[in-house]
């Protein structure tokens, strides 16, 4: 919330609305990030496995 209960909207700072509208639901899920991390640490590990032999 950016002003007070009840305050006209076009009091509202239009730098503060952008930014409410854009923090509801982030950009990446935190999932996927921890996921591609995951499946990036399984390719680095096959490579390194098959390069030993």
């Amino acid at each position: 919330m950016t002003g007070p209960k009840g305050a006209d909207p076009a009091e509202q700072n239009r730098a503060e609305r952008d930014l409410e509208r854009r923090s509801s639901a982030p950009a990446v899920s935190p999932w996927l990030i921890i996921g591609l991390l995951l499946m990036l640490g399984a390719v680095v590990y096959v490579i390194s496995a098959t390069a030993m032999r």
